[in-house]
Order: structure tokens, then sequence, then C-alpha cells
């Protein structure tokens, strides 16, 4: 059985920092595909960042502001999130899948598993 739980997010000024945890139970990621993806008020959920551990897709709009990480020994994985901005406020998803692929994309139905959100808010 799967479980992510996500972590670390909160209340942050423009320009400030946050780095979101999602620990995993149950799952190993050996090339298959661990998303980020968020959803703002009033908006659709988008995906952040798509990635394998060797490979990182970012959406154009966090693209240098923000990366992935994770801890293999402990089945965790990060999002840095740095000069952060309004527009990032959302309530924020980890989410995995089993599929394997050398490039990993946003595409909801590559992810069966996912945590239950964590809030960043910017202002």
């Amino acid at each position: 059985h799967v479980q992510l739980v996500e972590s670390g997010g909160g209340s942050v000024r423009p320009g400030g920092s946050l780095r979101l945890s999602c620990a995993s139970s149950g799952y190993t990621v050996n090339g298959r595909c661990v998303g980020w993806f968020r959803r703002a008020p009033g908006k659709e959920r988008e995906g952040v960042a798509a990635t394998n551990t060797v490979a990182t897709y970012y959406a154009d709009s966090v693209k240098g502001r923000f990366s992935t990480s994770q801890d293999n020994g402990k089945s965790m994985f990060y999002l840095q999130m740095n000069s952060l901005k309004p527009e990032d406020t959302a309530m924020y998803y980890c989410a995995a899948g089993t599929r394997w692929a050398s490039t990993c994309i946003f595409a909801r139905e590559w992810y069966e598993y996912w945590g239950q959100g964590t809030q960043v808010t910017v202002s």
C-alpha cells in the first residue's frame, strides 16, 4: 500500500523560500516518475516538476526557481522553492507513478498515488 505525505508548506514573503517534503511508504522510484503538482484557488491543478531522479522536467513558471531532490534511503522527495512569488500560492501535492520513463511529464494518468497536499501562501 503506497502512501505519500507532504509537509513543509507555510506562509512566506515574496522572494522567500520553502522546502516541501514528501514522505513515501511502500514505494521506490527506480526510474519511475515522481511529480509535484499544485492547485491555486479557482484554477486547475497544474504540474510543477516531474522527475525520475535522473532527469527532471519543470514547468516554465518555476524553471530556475524550483528544484527537486530525493533521499532514497529515507524514501523522501523534496521540492525546493526559491524566489517565491504571490502567484506560487497554492496547495502543493506530490504524486508517484508506476510508469518507467526517461522523461517524466505532467500527465495525471502517469501518477497513481497522491498525497493530501500542503498549503503554500506567498504574500
